[in-house]
């Protein structure tokens, strides 16, 4: 029982510096302001909630069950048995490399400056998304739009050309097709469904290769494998053929900020025109980005619409209004339900009846042009004033009341023309939207920077603007939450960790070993092929945290021992012998528990896979640097502490 008590003790610091440490790196994740703060407000509670209870398991049951289970044994004079073995030559290698780490202090220094000056390169060099998009869940879709004025039998006929196309292709179990736009009711658009095969039975893994082990044909699991993103390749290739459709293929994401695109780039201006003529030059240019795929605009004036032109001077005299003529022509085309009214007397209820040409009545100019119009009864036919060889008549006019219907030809003319099927604003402003996705393994952040590059190529009209919105605004606004959240995470850390030590200096040794370990995890994501998105942050936040709490392990052990009066370079390595086992211990446990969130094959396994690859990669590469390198520093910034303290401390008065 004294054994655990004073192990509880000694560990004691260290653990409450640990605890309180992490909760400020994951707390302020609950509270980001953006729709990414409210989608991990539960990560951030459940993280922050975990550790606390942690802790006070770590001073009650912990040391409990050390003192029931753990039995004293007879001294050994080799050392304990945990310290011989595999151990001892990894724990004499460690120390003899340490021991010329201090010797080379200033080699061990530059090496971690360098290691910290490459955070910046590293980070423009891994791919930046808002979500990965390289995610293989057996399952996409495609929307496909035609023209305007494209009628609903004809597009129905064309999706179903479009559904054989693609259940041709391999691996394809089921195509669900849908006729017209959801929301609007447009029938030059429709959606399919596409669902492929079990990831499984398409894609190597041990649990297939023993099945076909066990069936005598073990390289059944190399044979015919693809991928979601080979399917949907073959789909955009095949499409290309239907020359008159825009076709975009894009997977069924579970976050979805505003259009279902990578890309959402607006430009707002005063002018429909030339905002249309913009919007199709920057489409053109954006096809032929590399990584830029399934472009298209949400203005197009191509929808054929028949303008009518009213000769009013005409109209009026005969005793016919503009009005009437509008309401006619939209009765007739366009149909009404508030002329007439259907009473059931059966349920004594009442029904509109729209009335509306046929169609074979109103299919084109000609047929429209036949339509009559009745003139209004109480207003007066004017005729032209005569004029004689004796001037003008006195009485100027002639009104005579209207009677007789008139063919509406008469009145106007009608001529085709082009128009947009709706018109977008934001911010009162005229819109047009250009919209793409982003092949897998090409960065969000460069494909949208790569649009402004192509909008400066082409010249932006004055009055016109740019803006990003949907996944691209949402990535800006995710990557300046964790900005502030790691510079705010440094800030409150220091703050406890200086508090609790009561001291200035050594804080800084255990938060430089954070910087050290960033740049293995970008390499780690740069190599797996992964991105650096939501997740991948939260994979640097659990980094942090264990990293910390081996800088907390070697610092706070350095500073016991020197408080017993132990030479400084002797209780560095003494405390870095001490500790080398549990960070060992530390870092074997961390990864195998996120081993298998770093082997997953199941649907949407890529999604969440880059958190383990970063922390990870990120630990296990920089554990033998931060090892070497917390020593060094400590080192440094002690040597630095005795220079202020020599410098502008308080000095003893001779008497």
């Amino acid at each position: 029982d004294e054994a655990a008590i004073r192990g509880t003790r000694e560990i004691g610091m260290a653990v409450l510096a640990t605890t309180l440490s992490l909760v400020i790196v994951f707390l302020p994740v609950s509270f980001l302001s953006s729709v990414t703060g409210r989608m991990l407000f539960q990560f951030g509670v459940t993280a922050t909630v975990a550790i606390l209870v942690s802790m006070l398991v770590s001073f009650t049951l912990t040391p409990m069950m050390c003192s029931k289970l753990l039995r004293p044994g007879t001294a050994n004079p080799n050392g304990p048995a945990s310290r011989r073995g595999p151990y001892a030559w990894i724990e004499s290698g460690y120390m003899l490399t340490l021991r010329y780490s201090m010797r080379f202090r200033w080699l061990v220094l530059l090496l971690s400056v360098a290691v910290i000056a490459a955070n910046v390169p590293l980070y423009r060099m891994v791919n930046q998304d808002y979500i990965p998009t390289n995610v293989d869940e057996s399952e996409f879709e495609v929307s496909v739009s035609a023209p305007e004025g494209a009628s609903l039998v004809s597009m129905d006929e064309t999706l179903r050309q479009v559904e054989t196309e693609v259940r041709s292709i391999p691996g394809v179990e089921l195509a669900l097709t849908t006729v017209g736009s959801r929301g609007l009711g447009a029938v030059n658009r429709g959606d399919m469904y596409v669902r492929l095969q079990d990831i499984h039975s398409r894609s190597f893994s041990l649990k297939r290769w023993w099945n076909g082990l066990l069936a005598g044909d073990p390289g059944e699991a190399f044979r015919g494998n693809f991928s979601q993103r080979d399917v949907m390749g073959q789909v955009r290739a095949r499409l290309k053929r239907f020359r008159d459709l825009r076709v975009a293929v894009r997977n069924l994401t579970s976050l979805r900020q505003g259009a279902p695109v990578d890309i959402d780039f607006t430009i707002s201006g005063p002018d429909v025109n030339r905002l249309a003529a913009f919007s199709e030059k920057l489409r053109d240019r954006a096809m032929k980005i590399p990584g830029i795929v399934d472009v298209d605009t949400t203005l197009r004036l191509d929808k054929p619409e028949l303008l009518v032109d009213i000769d009013r001077e005409r109209a009026a005299a005969a005793g016919i209004e503009v009005r009437e003529i509008a309401d006619t022509l939209r009765v007739a085309v366009g149909g009404d339900d508030r002329v007439s009214r259907y009473r059931d007397a059966t349920v004594d209820d009442a029904y509109d009846v729209e009335l509306r040409l046929v169609g074979l009545d109103r299919r084109d100019a000609e047929s429209i042009s036949q339509l009559y119009v009745r003139p209004n009864p109480t207003a007066p036919r004017v005729i032209n004033a005569s004029l004689s060889a004796g001037g003008l008549n006195p009485r100027g006019a002639v009104a005579t009341p209207p009677t007789q219907l008139s063919r509406i030809d008469n009145f106007v003319s009608f001529r085709f023309g082009q128009a947009p099927a709706r018109i977008d604003r934001l911010d009162r402003q005229r819109m047009v939207a250009v919209r793409t996705n982003v092949e897998p393994g090409y960065s969000l952040s460069d494909r949208i920077q790569a649009m402004h590059d192509a909008v400066e190529e082409i010249g932006l009209p004055v009055g016109f603007e740019t803006r990003v919105l949907g996944r691209g605004r949402e990535l800006e606004r995710t990557l300046q939450d964790f900005v502030w959240t790691f510079i705010l995470s440094f800030v409150f850390m220091y703050i406890v960790l200086a508090a609790q030590y009561e001291h200035l200096v050594h804080p800084l040794t255990i938060l430089l070993s954070l910087p050290l370990a960033v740049p293995f995890g970008l390499i780690s994501l740069y190599w797996g092929g992964e991105s650096l998105n939501l997740y991948s942050a939260l994979g640097i936040l659990v980094l942090f945290g264990v990293v910390k709490k081996a800088a907390i392990l070697q610092v706070d052990h350095t500073n016991a021992l020197r408080s017993h009066g132990m030479d400084r370079r002797e209780a560095i390595l003494q405390a870095n012998r001490d500790r080398l086992r549990p960070i060992l211990m530390t870092t074997i446990s961390f990864v195998a528990g996120l081993l298998p969130l770093l082997i997953a094959t199941g649907p949407g396994a890529e999604e969440r896979r880059s958190i383990a690859v970063l922390a990870v990669g990120g630990q296990t590469m920089s554990l033998l640097l931060t090892l070497l390198a917390i020593p060094v520093i400590y080192s440094y910034l002690d040597d630095l502490g005795r220079l202020w303290h020599w410098a502008f401390g308080p000095r003893r008065v001779a008497t």
